[in-house]
């Protein structure tokens, strides 16, 4: 080969590897990049809704503390109220139930478990149910005898007990202690208890050295999360259903990692047939009329059957999907227009609604998408 050729075929390379670069995927590395969005009349509107004045002293209305908006990998919108800041590891209530099945998933990437093995295999106090399976506490679908009232009906209320009061030292064994509604995954029937119990198997799946850090070097550390803290019960179980606490920033690399198929850079950190199976809508659930659509411990936008056009979020996406919580924490993830979406909340009734704010977000931030 002569030199001038040679040079002309350098040349050809340098420019599809330029080439490849430009089309390459956002990722964040310490820190987000950062493309602020215009502050259109669409962003203005969605401020109006989601920081509206508000009478603190009666804890009555829509009070955001976060919002936090990721388009094609690349921060474009962020703003805070309250005391919170970019800094502030947040509570995240039931988003921690998400945040668990992510955990899980790396664990389930490692073999060690599949998703029709016996609680029990993991768990010795579920041996009093021993056909409950582990996909049937991700659809929270155990068929136990669960109360999920909040502080509107304490007395009645199976989650406050296990939180607050009788099953506060040990949550996974309250729970065990619940007798027989159903067959297990014969109902959906939205349980924290179930989320709980997820939490000490997979003690069981890892083991008792690994899993006090696990989270952490399975998730956390991976995703570039520097803010994660996580609760544990008496027993020194995670509280899965209610206790981690991070950042905005940091809750987002979670929505992306999942945008993105379970894939984070160069390795597939969740499996593909795990994120399959997340977003895949419960068969037997019976609550669509309420708006709950819930997939492996994630709210979904699609019912089980084929017809899109009836959704709980009618202004979004059928592919879009949710981890939410208690007093409006939300993590909204839309895969179509590549968006990734934290809400951090103190919504104290029922004004707040999750389709309107997807709905001004879409207009405000739904750009071309990725190549």
């Amino acid at each position: 080969m002569n030199l001038r050729l040679f040079l002309r075929l350098c040349q050809s390379v340098a420019l599809g590897l330029c080439a490849c670069s430009a089309l390459a995927q956002n990722w964040p590395g310490e820190q987000w990049s950062s493309a602020p969005a215009a502050r259109s009349p669409a962003v203005l509107a969605l401020e109006d809704y989601a920081f509206p004045a508000r009478d603190d002293a009666t804890r009555k209305g829509i009070r955001t503390d976060a919002l936090l908006v990721i388009r094609d990998g690349q921060l474009v919108y962020e703003r805070y109220a309250a005391a919170t800041t970019a800094n502030t590891a947040h509570l995240t209530w039931s988003v921690s139930k998400s945040v668990m099945a992510s955990v899980l998933g790396v664990a389930f990437g490692e073999g060690r478990f599949q998703l029709d093995d016996s609680v029990s295999t993991f768990y010795p106090p579920f041996k009093a149910h021993p056909d409950i399976r582990v996909q049937d506490l991700l659809h929270w679908a155990s068929g136990l005898d669960w109360q999920e009232d909040y502080e509107y009906a304490p007395l009645n209320s199976s989650v406050v007990a296990m939180l607050y009061t009788r099953g506060h030292r040990d949550m996974a064994r309250f729970t065990a202690g619940h007798g027989v509604a159903c067959a297990p995954g014969a109902v959906y029937r939205y349980s924290s208890g179930d989320s709980n119990v997820l939490s000490a198997a997979l003690k069981g799946m890892v083991g008792d050295k690994a899993y006090p850090d696990y989270p952490w070097t399975a998730l956390f550390e991976p995703l570039g999360i520097r803010s994660a803290v996580w609760e544990t019960d008496g027993s020194g179980i995670f509280v899965s259903s209610s206790y981690a606490y991070m950042s905005a920033r940091d809750l987002a690399r979670i929505g992306l990692l999942m945008q993105r198929g379970g894939r984070w850079q160069d390795k597939q950190l969740l499996p593909k047939a795990w994120v399959d199976f997340s977003l895949t809508p419960f068969a037997h659930n019976q609550s669509a009329s309420d708006n709950e659509v819930p997939g492996g411990q994630w709210w979904l936008n699609r019912l089980p059957d084929a017809d899109t056009s009836i959704r709980p979020w009618p202004d979004a996406p059928p592919d879009a999907f949710a981890a939410l919580g208690h007093w409006g924490q939300a993590l909204y993830v839309v895969p179509s227009a590549n968006l990734v979406i934290v809400r951090y909340a103190d919504d104290r009734d029922a004004r707040y609604d999750d389709d309107q704010l997807l709905k001004r977000a879409l207009a405000a931030f739904a750009g071309e998408g990725e190549q």
